[in-house]
């Protein structure tokens, strides 16, 4: 396991409290699915000196299979809980007689209860999170116990905490997010650092995936063997988290492939409303958009809504692209070629790859820069008091800027990116760098930034270069 020493660190914590309050927390930690969260949970639990149980909801399984899981998981615990045998050799009946055995487990000493996929043991007992309101509010909150609910329905799992629901105001929330590119670069070491961010692009920091990038001698080599496998987990986890996700919303989905599968990366509404509705329908169709993007953009989280650097947050100048780089890696290399790769005609998705990588990736790694120049705004010297930082582009978009960032007061720094590893930014690209400063409202003063991993090319000039190694270090590499 790579990183995760912030999210270990917030679990070490609320255990804790819990030993030295005596009283029981609850944590909700959510994150798509193959993101990592059982395997960081189990990690803190195995690594604790503290008796554990780990149950896994069975989907589609009736409640009676789930309390045998769950008596299995407490007899199974490779750090049992006090008196396990006596209280657990016969499974129980009810969640009630679970909680109460719980609460004997926990009389004397404290213990760990963690229900994996959480939502799946809810879809067989709705009535699972009010009974277990009832038996934290009247016991469990005072004995030392700390419960771990796990859940790859990130929209389920966070409307836990709404206040309708039966647990709000007794659940911390907490979100697993997939590895960051300093966390991509501690499973591949001795890569180079455009390396790096070229394997976070393709695996999105997904564990399983990167684990199978760092097995292979380069990531584009990586690609390529996996695009003819039909079983490959580059194929698949994608349609696994989608499927998880998407169980009964098909409109939404649509829209999200058609943001996905746009071929300009970050498409406006007029794409996505052509690239899903006939011309005589999009009056209807609008409707539909509109609701399916707030679902993407909140208790999915998965795209971002752009504007214009320093443009209101209700500009009209919108543009949406997915969160996750790997969906949008799969959404243009994989979905299209789904039917290839399935008929061993995997070759055709490699040629569409080669074709189309270079310049794809120096489109989809504009986010990942800004996103490092804001984090750098509080370490940098050159990017002191930089808050954010985002593209900027006009309103007929015959002029876009890849990177305007801010201060509290003004610009401070206008900037191009050339992901290219062996021409550095010219003196032309440059040119046309200050002829755009000076078309942005109130940007005369900024400074001038090239981001190449390459530099400057001979003759060209800026007032601030960066690499990829520059950019890592925002998260800490």
């Amino acid at each position: 396991m790579f990183g995760r020493t912030e999210l270990l660190d917030r679990f070490a914590g609320s255990l804790t409290e819990v030993h030295k309050t005596g009283k029981g927390r609850i944590l909700a930690v959510r994150g798509r699915r193959q993101v990592g969260k059982s395997t960081a949970v189990t990690a803190f639990v195995e690594q604790v000196d503290t008796p554990h149980a780990y149950f896994t909801g069975v989907k589609l399984a009736p409640m009676h299979r789930q309390l045998e899981t769950l008596a299995e998981a407490f007899l199974g615990s490779r750090h049992p809980v006090a008196d396990v045998h006596l209280l657990f050799d016969t499974p129980p009946t009810t969640w009630r007689e679970a909680f109460n055995r719980w609460a004997l487990a926990a009389r004397n000493a404290p213990v760990i209860v963690v229900l994996d996929e959480f939502p799946w043991a809810v879809e067989a007992d709705p009535s699972l999170e009010g009974e277990l309101q009832v038996a934290w509010d009247t016991t469990l909150s005072k004995l030392p116990i700390l419960l771990i609910l796990i859940g790859s329905d990130v929209a389920m799992m966070s409307r836990l905490v709404e206040h309708d629901r039966p647990l709000f105001g007794r659940v911390t929330p907490m979100v697993v997010p997939a590895l960051n590119p300093a966390e991509v670069a501690e499973a591949l070491p001795g890569r180079s650092a455009m390396e790096i961010f070229d394997a976070y692009l393709v695996t999105g920091g997904y564990p399983r995936l990167v684990e199978r990038c760092a097995a292979a001698k380069s990531t584009s080599a990586y690609v390529r063997t996996a695009l003819i496998d039909p079983f490959s987990d580059l194929v698949i986890s994608a349609q696994l988290v989608l499927d998880a996700e998407f169980t009964d919303a098909a409109s939404t989905r649509q829209v999200l492939t058609a943001i996905g599968a746009e071929a300009v990366t970050r498409p406006g509404f007029n794409d996505v409303l052509s690239a899903i509705s006939d011309p005589g329908e999009r009056g209807a169709a609008q409707t539909a958009i509109t609701r399916a993007l707030k679902i993407l953009e909140g208790p999915k989280d998965l795209i971002r809504i752009e504007v214009p650097s320093g443009a209101a947050s209700n500009s009209r100048l919108r543009r949406y692209r997915l969160t996750d780089p790997y969906l949008q890696f799969w959404f243009r290399f994989i979905a299209r070629h789904l039917e290839d790769i399935s008929r061993s005609r995997g070759d055709i998705a490699v040629a569409a790859f080669n074709a189309s990588w270079t310049s794809w990736r120096g489109r989809a790694i504009e986010p990942h820069v800004n996103e490092a120049l804001t984090r750098l705004g509080a370490t940098h010297p050159e990017l002191a008091g930089v808050q954010q930082a985002g593209p900027w582009w006009n309103r007929d978009n015959s002029l876009e800027v890849d990177i305007v960032a801010r201060t509290a007061e003004d610009i401070a720094t206008v900037g191009t990116i050339k992901w290219r590893p062996r021409v550095g930014v010219n003196r032309a690209e440059m040119a046309e760098l200050v002829n755009a400063r000076n078309v942005i409202p109130h940007a005369g003063g900024a400074r001038l930034l090239a981001v190449c991993p390459s530099g400057l090319a001979p003759g060209a000039s800026a007032d601030i270069v960066l690499r990829p190694e520059d950019l890592l270090a925002a998260w800490g590499a």
